[in-house]
């Protein structure tokens, strides 16, 4: 029974990697020696919960390369999603909506919860965004709008919103792409503004600024719905 036990401990300490973002999908978990330790646990006790999760398909081996995280947790149907925001352009406003919501969220616990970690991921991403607005590199500059508020999402340590937002993070992308491109403005007045709204949604959190950052976030919503409203009018 005691070993069920420590089993049973172990299988919810790699499922607790796997829920905070720790361990994403492809990841290659330590060897077996060294996450034993990390665990506190028996090797035999280690591998009753590593097979506990394999069998639930959570985790996953390649010969002689060792045990990996799949891709289940962040698996939903995607691409007829996909498929259907390009096929109809007005499907935007319903993300729009969702993104309004959830993203205000995510800003406001960021700027609450978020750690070192994630203030140097979320400053890398703002560095990216810059030279990509600098170099008027579109591709780069979805990549890095992208990476921004997925980098958000990981700093609010909310599992859910986590899970939510990787689930649909494909979805997303397409998304902030479609806008991206919609909102290209000769003039760099629109892209100046975008710019300088994702600088202060960015100073906001790593101020502290929980109120804030979630105002912010929503005029950065608002503010691309109503621009994007005059290109198809």
């Amino acid at each position: 029974m005691a070993h069920h036990s420590v089993a049973e401990e172990a299988r919810r300490a790699l499922e607790a990697r796997l829920l905070d973002g720790s361990w994403t999908a492809g990841t290659r978990l330590p060897a077996e020696r060294k996450l034993a330790e990390i665990l506190g646990v028996s090797r035999n006790s280690l591998r009753e919960a590593i097979f506990c999760l394999k069998a639930r398909g959570l985790l996953f081996s390649r010969q002689g390369s060792g045990v990996f995280v799949s891709n289940l947790l962040q698996a939903t149907s995607i691409s007829p999603w996909q498929q259907l925001l390009a096929d109809h352009p007005d499907l935007r406003w319903d993300t729009l909506e969702f993104r309004r919501e959830m993203e205000g969220a995510t800003a406001y616990f960021a700027a609450l919860r978020a750690n070192q970690s994630d203030l140097e991921k979320i400053d890398a991403t703002i560095e990216r965004m810059l030279m990509a607005y600098e170099n008027r590199d579109r591709n780069a500059q979805h990549q890095a709008d992208a990476d921004f508020h997925e980098s958000i999402s990981h700093a609010s340590h909310n599992t859910m919103f986590l899970y939510l937002h990787t689930g649909i993070v494909r979805l997303l992308r397409e998304h902030i792409s479609l806008n991206v491109t919609d909102l290209e403005d000769p003039t760099l007045v629109v892209t100046n503004q975008l710019k300088e709204q994702h600088l202060r949604i960015w100073d906001a959190i790593r101020q502290r600024q929980p109120d804030t950052a979630r105002l912010l976030m929503l005029d950065h919503i608002d503010f691309t719905r109503s621009e994007l409203a005059k290109r198809c009018d």
